[in-house]
């Protein structure tokens, strides 16, 4: 598996301060997705054990995180993978908020449980869902690109077997 990119801090990719990781690969191949290159399994670096350990060191470094943002390409398509990584982040950081994006919905998600699939997304807080639409595209929108996109809080629609929308916790005042 490899993967196409990390930024140590972004405010884009989810709510707060998070460290993204991009994982290589998708098959949703959407029209007008604003990185193609990622679609490619074989882009970027081998995610190698040395390298996912240095990742958790630095996230583990760094008290201001918010939480880790897993994106792509989609994470999904390397759902074992992606798994095992955040076991292992959260051996280090237990509780670790993890936010992550898919081309799929939520109920293609959450239609075979115990999956690789559903394992992954039942170890994260939020999902934000569907394939991008460009016909859809909204600029306006926080952390999504099309308004069919949705920012899911898993655990609560784990618990209550319905979709629940995420709602923001944080507070930032302006400077």
């Amino acid at each position: 598996m490899n993967i196409c990119g990390y930024y140590p801090e972004s405010i884009n990719e989810g709510e707060g301060l998070r460290a993204v990781l991009f994982f290589s690969g998708c098959r949703h191949r959407c029209p007008g997705c604003f990185n193609p290159k990622t679609w490619n399994f074989n882009y970027g670096e081998v995610f190698t054990p040395e390298r996912q350990q240095e990742i958790i060191e630095e996230i583990a470094g760094n008290p201001l995180l918010d939480g880790l943002t897993l994106a792509g390409g989609d994470p999904f398509f390397s759902a074992e993978e992606a798994a095992a990584f955040i076991h292992e982040l959260r051996a280090k950081l237990p509780g670790f908020p993890v936010w992550i994006y898919t081309g799929y919905t939520y109920e293609e998600l959450t239609a075979s449980p115990g999956s690789a699939e559903w394992k992954l997304l039942a170890l994260c807080q939020v999902v934000i869902d569907g394939r991008f639409v460009e016909e859809l595209k909204d600029l306006t929108l926080s952390y999504r690109g099309s308004s069919n996109q949705r920012i899911i809080d898993i655990p609560a629609s784990l618990a209550g077997d319905m979709v629940v929308l995420w709602e923001p916790e944080l507070c930032f005042q302006g400077v």
